[in-house]
């Protein structure tokens, strides 16, 4: 069994630092609505280039289609477009939302034969529908499945690449860069991806508020800021 070399080591530790300092910060919160498998899904594919303010709306909107996927299924495409406008992109999304449905068809619209599937089987078939790249594979995954995949985001890059790592350009070099160093556990995977979301809006925004900051004494970004 090989040993692990100095950088990765390396690497492991500041990753689990930074996890274990926002945790101490913040605290455990569920970060995800409470919301039903299919609804997540959903939630999913609208989110993308948006908010979640406007991709509430659009599942409002759905209504009794949103926990349904037969309704998804026979409700017409142009109409289903209209339905989901606030979240933006809605032409695009529709048939994103309407290929995920299938794929969940697949198994009888029944989340209990979903989770019988091997994660590595289930993120293949997620990632070759259109529409859905990693970020949104993994989500699906750990909200809606409950299977350890963890999401890698805008926040997560922005947050490790001031903190001083070396974070991979890779999406999937990355992931699996913060899988290795935070053992597989669906519900802190979950908890984790909120925690860079929730520091991501609250201090390192594009323009990093470092001054409050709870990483500030250890971020590379945070110490040249508050040096000056």
């Amino acid at each position: 069994m090989g040993t692990l070399s100095n950088d990765v080591l390396g690497q492991t530790r500041l990753i689990k630092t930074v996890f274990s300092s926002l945790e101490n910060h913040y605290g455990y919160f569920d970060w995800w609505p409470d919301t039903p498998p299919y609804q997540t899904m959903l939630g999913t594919i609208l989110v993308q280039n948006t908010n979640w303010k406007n991709a509430d709306k659009a599942l409002n909107n759905l209504g009794k289609a949103a926990n349904d996927p037969q309704l998804i299924e026979q409700l017409p495409l142009d109409e289903l477009a209209l339905t989901i406008r606030p979240s933006g992109y809605f032409n695009q999304k529709a048939i994103k939302l309407k290929a995920l449905t299938e794929w969940f068809k697949n198994y009888q619209y029944d989340i209990k034969q979903v989770r019988a599937i091997e994660l590595s089987t289930l993120r293949k078939e997620l990632l070759a529908i259109k529409g859905v790249g990693g970020e949104t594979a993994d989500a699906i995954l750990v909200y809606a499945i409950g299977k350890p995949s963890f999401v890698i985001d805008a926040y997560a890059r922005r947050i490790f690449e001031r903190n001083g790592l070396e974070v991979p350009k890779s999406y999937e070099k990355f992931r699996l860069l913060v899988e290795q160093a935070i053992p597989a556990d669906t519900k802190r995977y979950a908890f984790y991806h909120g925690l860079m979301v929730e520091h991501g809006q609250q201090f390192c925004n594009k323009t990093p508020r470092c001054t409050s900051c709870p990483l500030s004494s250890s971020c590379v970004t945070g110490k040249q800021n508050n040096a000056r």
